[in-house]
């Protein structure tokens, strides 16, 4: 009888053994040091090797167990939500810098404090980390990695073909640069379905600023004379043949793969991504230019606080980690995001996907992406992507639409302000 006891106690004891070990009652942070990390990422792409590699360093210098899983896009923007709201233990997550602060920001915790006690901002970019507390409300809640910037990507050699030796940074240079181009027999530019309210959104944030442009989209303001006076400017890039035939037809990756990189065309507005995307295509030969979006001439405009920005002003940002605000292992966690985005792993990070490196102290870009370099660390205030053009989810469709028309000329500017207004009421 007392064996018999003794075997059931036992036993009692190895279950209550085994559900602690596995996680049962509450979550593994307590009994172990295991850190979960969902990542948006699949294992097979340059950046889950690199990170994979940089979580495999960080276990074996400090024995912390890191749970690494690649969710990709889809997994992590369709999972993590129900996941955190059902208190699936998850430590750390990533994904785009607005879509992390915006959508899921009720779930993150504040990084301040983490980020003094590590003096982690002493070799961040100052921008990006501005950027992160913009998103958050004015808090750290994220730290930024892979970052990116928008801007006019070129093929060199065409530029140098044409005689062109500097870089536009006012419409009126831009203008003298699209003649020269076409007058040496290239096609000056081209742009997809994609990335058309990208083309719209930085002109008319050039003339009134993002708060500007998200006015006139969210409110219907399409009769303001700043939005004619944006059409005209691409009316006339249309009339004058500064646009490829194809624009209007363009589907995405039409543009970018077939006439940038087959060098069909000079100029393609579009990420810091976009080489990568594209250098099986271009080929090893293929030299890269970069310039922000030019400046524009003063206009008219009736918006109530328009500001007119210069090519300080640019869609730039990037991934970021945020640490979940439940987390019992923050301190790991944030070493971890330390291991990553700083110093050895950083610098790889960057080399395998031919990306920007987020430590500056890593100061050798992939021979790809530096013609960004540029651009990026001239930029001192962020545009979110397609300068809030696509504010109002319903009209984005419409704006679009018009948009193209605008640019293949089979709409004037009249036209497109009428559509915009007929649209919006």
């Amino acid at each position: 009888m007392k064996k018999r006891i003794f075997s059931i106690l036992l036993c009692a004891t190895m279950i209550v053994s085994m559900l602690t070990a596995c996680g049962g009652g509450g979550g593994n942070n307590e009994s172990g040091k295991k850190l979960v990390y969902w990542s948006m990422w699949e294992a097979t792409e340059p950046q889950g090797q690199a990170i994979a590699e940089a979580v495999e360093a960080y276990e074996k210098a400090t024995g912390v167990e890191v749970d690494l899983q690649f969710k990709g896009r889809t997994g992590i923007r369709e999972g993590l939500q129900p996941a955190l709201d059902s208190n699936t233990v998850i430590d750390l997550f990533d994904e785009d810098i607005d879509r992390v602060n915006g959508a899921w920001g009720k779930y993150l915790m504040d990084l301040e404090t983490l980020a003094k006690e590590a003096d982690y901002e002493k070799t961040a970019n100052a921008g990006l980390m501005a950027a992160c507390r913009e998103a958050g409300g004015g808090t750290l809640k994220s730290i930024p990695y892979q970052p990116n910037v928008f801007g006019f990507f070129y093929n060199v050699k065409l530029f140098e073909q044409a005689g062109i030796k500097e870089v536009p940074k006012t419409w009126d240079e831009f203008l003298t640069v699209c003649e020269k181009l076409k007058a040496a027999g290239i096609t000056p530019m081209t742009m997809d379905d994609a990335y058309a309210t990208c083309v719209i959104g930085y002109h008319l944030g050039r003339y009134v600023g993002e708060a500007g442009v998200t006015k006139i989209v969210k409110e219907g303001l399409w009769d303001d004379p700043a939005v004619l006076q944006m059409a005209k400017d691409i009316e006339e890039l249309a009339s004058k043949g500064y646009f490829s035939k194809n624009v209007g037809t363009n589907v995405w990756p039409n543009g970018q793969n077939v006439e940038l990189a087959g060098g069909q065309v000079a100029m393609y507005l579009n990420g810091s991504w976009l080489p990568n995307e594209v250098k099986a295509t271009a080929g090893p030969d293929f030299k890269w230019g970069c310039f922000a979006y030019p400046a524009l001439n003063a206009c008219e405009t009736n918006i109530e606080g328009a500001k007119a920005t210069g090519t300080e002003a640019n869609n730039f940002g990037a991934q970021v980690y945020a640490i979940n605000k439940d987390s019992k292992m923050a301190k790991e966690a944030f070493e971890l995001i330390e291991y990553i985005t700083k110093g050895e792993y950083d610098a790889k990070l960057a080399e395998m996907s031919i990306g920007i490196p987020a430590d500056t102290t890593n100061t050798e870009w992939p021979e790809l992406v530096s013609c960004a370099k540029p651009v990026i660390e001239g930029s001192t205030t962020r545009f979110t992507w397609a300068v809030g053009v696509e504010s109002n989810a319903d009209m984005t469709p419409v704006i679009k639409e018009n948009f193209i028309k605008l640019m293949a000329g089979t709409l004037d500017a009249e036209g497109f302000v009428k559509a915009m207004q007929e649209a919006s009421k």
